[in-house]
């Protein structure tokens, strides 16, 4: 059963019409997703856009389809064709639901994530903890490896692949024990716990594998 939502693809902006006077009101907003760019209607847009303002929520694991919706149909200007756009968007495969604890090989095949923000390590006080975030303000901390999974999943061919490979890198560390050796499913369970905060801060995101 899906727990969290959380947007998918990358921005690119509002884009404006070719006329003068200029018109102020774009003609519609584009988000590349894997081979290709969408257009949104400003109502959708507004919606994509929600899915990335409760941080906290996100944090926590608590931002579900029905808290999504509520949180529009609330707000200071109420969307009430809320529920209607997030199942459009997730038909459009703008908005991806799953439980970052369930079966996760089937999706992380799917999917492959690029890092947006900088890498700022860790320091002396908190050494297990490493820190992404923008202008040298940290946004997000995770342990080793959800960091180093943000870091280089993406010279793999999916986010399974890439949990495979760490797995068997760390297999192959001769410092590695059968107890401390992480198998391919508990990588990606370590990403997709922390996935939708980095989603949410805008320090990663996620793109569908393009099937050529």
């Amino acid at each position: 059963m899906p727990r969290v939502i959380i947007p998918v693809g990358f921005s690119l902006g509002p884009q404006h019409r070719y006329v003068r006077p200029a018109d102020p009101m774009p003609e519609s907003w584009e988000v590349h997703l894997g081979g290709d760019m969408l257009e949104l209607t400003e109502d959708e847009v507004g919606v994509y856009g929600a899915a990335f303002l409760d941080v906290e929520g996100h944090s926590k694991l608590q931002v579900d389809r029905d808290r999504l919706i509520k949180a529009l149909v609330t707000a200071p200007k109420p969307q009430p064709n809320a529920a209607r756009i997030v199942d459009r968007l997730i038909g459009r495969g703008l908005l991806l639901e799953f439980d970052p604890e369930g079966p996760l090989e089937d999706l992380f095949r799917r999917y492959r994530l690029f890092p947006t923000a900088e890498g700022m390590g860790s320091t002396p006080e908190e050494p297990e903890y490493h820190r992404m975030g923008h202008q040298d303000r940290a946004l997000l901390a995770v342990h080793n490896t959800p960091y180093t999974m943000w870091a280089f999943s993406f010279l793999h061919p999916n986010l399974w692949a890439a949990c495979e490979y760490l797995s068997a890198a760390d297999e192959a560390d001769s410092r590695a024990d059968d107890e401390t050796r992480p198998e391919p499913a508990g990588v990606a369970r370590e990403v997709a716990l922390n996935l939708p905060m980095m989603v949410a801060t805008q320090c990663a995101f996620l793109d569908p594998v393009v099937v050529l």
